[in-house]
């Protein structure tokens, strides 16, 4: 089992959109290029989305222009919404830019397959041991990516909601059981001191019940056509909204209800989320978005008692997010580009993403002292558990039907939590379309 260390959070950072070259070389090599670094001046164009409010690209641009003053890197804005499609049509035309971003792993095959992303071997060969992810990168002995941040799954608990409530705060030994009662009492208790605030919130994305049903199914696996795993999952949920335990998906989605809101106003008292959430939480009690309470962070419930405890090393899900070559580009470019991801990927890179927050793929033990040493990040020993200690599985395993797969089990999604369709007949009918539109089975 993989054991992760993390590392960050922040606040707010302005984003410019390009950085100025300065003059001088940098004669030392750097890792992952073969001992040949960029000779003179290089610019290198770098993929982004929503500039004005996600500063990780202009941050890991700043600070290696700072250790490379020769290589200047100017970020090319996508739409964060329809990325891959805009990033597609933009590799079919040769206006990519130079570096661009794998979001996440579902169309990593995809740009892999069609000879989208050069082989960065050389780089993932130097990277630090600690690097989490940089394995679903490789197809066939080969990386084609480089991960730069990796988050995690996690519960958010609101201290204050749970002693209002008269409920004993996680203690890490938590199954997905023990989630469902604790949210039970907390409703009840809640509401027995005048509040009206839920025990838990699940946001309506199929990942919030579906990446954990994946990741800690023993045997699961989305090639296989075979999705009666997620059954007990969904059957909990329902459960737990029959009960009036947390928002209902319809309320969800009709109202268009957004996860922040829901804990940071202190509608729910827990909240399964990725730890990116932890530096918006922070932010937004700072300028007053959310409310001023206690809160802290707990393991993913378990399926079972063998991965719980402190002693043990829960099971979660997450993608990397990776960094990845156009091919297209020239061999000065590329010398550059592999300077570029080494970077971004090892502890320079890492610290600099700690600094305002973004957990790196790098969990070192410098860039974990970095994010709980910024102000607002609960330092209680469970929370530094939980955020540090995981075995974190892929939300998207790489293979050529992942994409058509995740399609269908969001119709699958959909249906069974909009009471559209039945729990087993839902996933009948996305068992047999993976059958007939992916081939598997």
């Amino acid at each position: 089992m993989k054991r992760i260390t993390p590392a960050t959070i922040g606040l707010t950072a302005v984003v410019a959109l390009t950085l100025t070259a300065c003059g001088g070389t940098d004669e030392g090599d750097s890792p992952g290029t073969d001992g040949a670094a960029a000779e003179g001046p290089v610019t290198l164009t770098l993929a982004g989305w929503s500039l004005s409010t996600t500063p990780e690209f202009q941050t890991l641009a700043d600070a290696f222009h700072e250790e490379n003053p020769d290589i200047t890197v100017e970020l090319q804005e996508y739409d964060a919404t329809n990325y891959d499609t805009q990033m597609t049509a933009d590799l079919a035309a040769g206006t990519a830019p130079d570096v661009y971003v794998q979001k996440n792993l579902r169309n990593f095959y995809t740009y892999q397959s069609g000879n989208q992303l050069l082989d960065v071997s050389d780089v993932v060969a130097e990277l630090d041991e600690g690097t989490g992810g940089a394995e679903f990168y490789e197809v066939d002995g080969a990386s084609y990516a480089v991960p730069y941040r990796q988050d995690a799954w996690v519960l958010y608990y609101n201290k204050d909601l749970f002693a209002e409530a008269g409920v004993d705060e996680p203690d890490g030994s938590w199954t997905w059981d023990d989630y469902a009662t604790a949210a039970t009492e907390l409703t009840d208790g809640l509401e027995a001191a005048g509040s009206e605030a839920l025990g838990t919130y699940q946001h309506n994305w199929q990942s919030t019940l579906q990446g954990f049903a994946l990741a800690q199914t023993e045997g699961a696996d989305l090639a296989s056509a075979d999705y009666g795993f997620y059954e007990p999952y969904y059957e909990r949920v329902l459960d737990l909204q029959e009960a009036g335990a947390q928002v209902g998906y319809g309320t969800i989605t009709t109202n268009s209800l957004t996860y922040q809101a829901q804990f940071g106003t202190q509608q729910a008292a827990m909240m399964p989320m990725g730890t990116w959430y932890v530096a918006t939480l922070i932010a937004q009690q700072e300028s007053g978005d959310a409310e001023e309470f206690a809160w802290g962070l707990a393991p993913a419930p378990q399926s079972d008692s063998s991965t719980t405890g402190t002693s043990s090393t829960p099971v979660t899900f997450g993608d990397p997010t990776g960094l990845g070559i156009n091919p297209a580009i020239d061999e000065e470019k590329a010398a550059a580009a592999k300077e570029f991801l080494a970077f971004a990927a090892g502890e320079g890179g890492a610290t600099a993403l700690a600094e305002i927050g973004i957990t790196p793929a790098l969990l070192s033990d410098t860039v974990v002292e970095t994010y709980f040493a910024l102000e607002g990040v609960p330092g209680d020993d469970l929370s530094r558990f939980a955020y540090s200690t995981h075995d974190t599985r892929p939300e998207n395993p790489v293979a050529e039907s992942t994409a058509t797969v995740q399609n269908i089990l969001n119709d699958m999604h959909s249906a069974v939590m909009s009471d559209s369709a039945g729990i087993a007949a839902a996933i009948e009918e996305a068992e047999n379309r993976a059958a007939s539109e992916a081939g598997l089975g």
